[in-house]
């Protein structure tokens, strides 16, 4: 099975926060888990995606880029968008067709945003997704804090389906690469 490591808004400003905005929940941990699960793609031969939002930094400057301390592989696939979704206006749809990728482990920011819809969309389109349940974060909000959105979400998108595709989430210690959703059917 084709498989693929897509990583979402992992950039400089985002992680880091800036004058307007605070980091993102435990940002070490994530940056060390997104090295991580890049090594044990790299390993399986899986080859590694990230998106980056348009809206981070005003889409310029090094605010922008993928975090300075994720180790980006040099082959890794790029993508901007200017929505929510990941595969919204992008071509993340188009590429992972082309790859024949039948399987996405999803890691990234910010969770009850890109993250969740990007788990959704990719089960609509046709991909079995694991998502790294300690490879994800967020700002947080006024409703709920950071531990409860991820927790949350954790909860609700393990088992999330559209009937012949669903997600399931994993710990970044886990074979993430070795998928379990056929155990589930």
């Amino acid at each position: 099975m084709k498989q693929a490591l897509l990583i979402i808004d992992a950039q400089q400003a985002l992680i880091d926060g800036n004058h307007e905005r605070k980091a993102v929940f435990q940002k070490s941990q994530l940056i060390f888990n997104i090295n991580l699960v890049i090594e044990k793609a790299r390993k399986a031969t899986v080859p590694t995606v990230f998106v980056r939002d348009l809206d981070v930094s005003e889409g310029k400057g090094s605010g922008f880029e993928i975090h300075k301390d994720i180790q980006v592989p040099a082959e890794a696939e790029t993508f901007d968008k200017s929505a929510t979704n990941s595969f919204y206006g992008t071509g993340l749809l188009t590429y992972l067709k082309s790859q024949q990728i039948k399987h996405i482990v999803i890691m990234g920011c910010e969770t009850q945003h890109c993250i969740d819809s990007a788990v959704r969309t990719a089960t609509i389109y046709g991909f079995d997704v694991t998502l790294v349940g300690d490879g994800h974060s967020t700002l947080g909000n006024d409703v709920l804090s950071q531990e409860q959105i991820i927790a949350h979400h954790n909860s609700t998108l393990h088992g999330h389906y559209n009937v012949d595709h669903f997600s399931i989430v994993r710990k970044t210690n886990e074979d993430l690469f070795s998928p379990t959703h056929d155990s589930y059917r």
